[in-house]
């Protein structure tokens, strides 16, 4: 029997801490791998002045040097504003070798405890 334990691997790209501005994760590299999802998590979040704005957001590169929005053809799912407290996850099925994490603050004072994980699955030698 085959269990997920073997056949995925995550990376972080965003580490666990608090953010009071837009951050870009590190690059994974994806590859031996023929899928991937990024996984974004909050905890708190300031909502104090009420018009700030946490947006999750996934970029790809070929050298992992420079990165660019990954176009929504290319994404399975379309995160959405994140919320304290709160999990989103959105598939990549594009064909560049670096994917990462980005997380784009704005409003007056925006601050939020969040990180993002890739997930690598289907990998070209199993188990990992």
């Amino acid at each position: 029997m085959r269990d997920l334990k073997n056949n995925l691997d995550g990376v972080s790209s965003i580490d666990p801490a608090s953010y009071t501005a837009t951050t870009n994760g590190s690059g994974v590299d994806l590859r031996d791998f023929d899928s991937a999802m990024v996984v974004f998590q909050a905890g708190s979040a300031d909502t104090g002045s009420g018009n700030e704005t946490y947006t999750p957001g996934v970029e790809e590169s070929d050298d992992n040097s420079s990165f660019s929005a990954v176009a929504a053809s290319d994404l399975e799912g379309s995160p959405g504003n994140m919320t304290a407290n709160s999990v989103q996850r959105v598939g990549y099925k594009g064909a560049k070798r670096y994917v990462r994490a980005v997380l784009t603050l704005g409003g007056t004072t925006p601050s939020i405890d969040a990180s993002a994980l890739v997930i690598r699955g289907l990998p070209h030698l199993a188990p990992l």
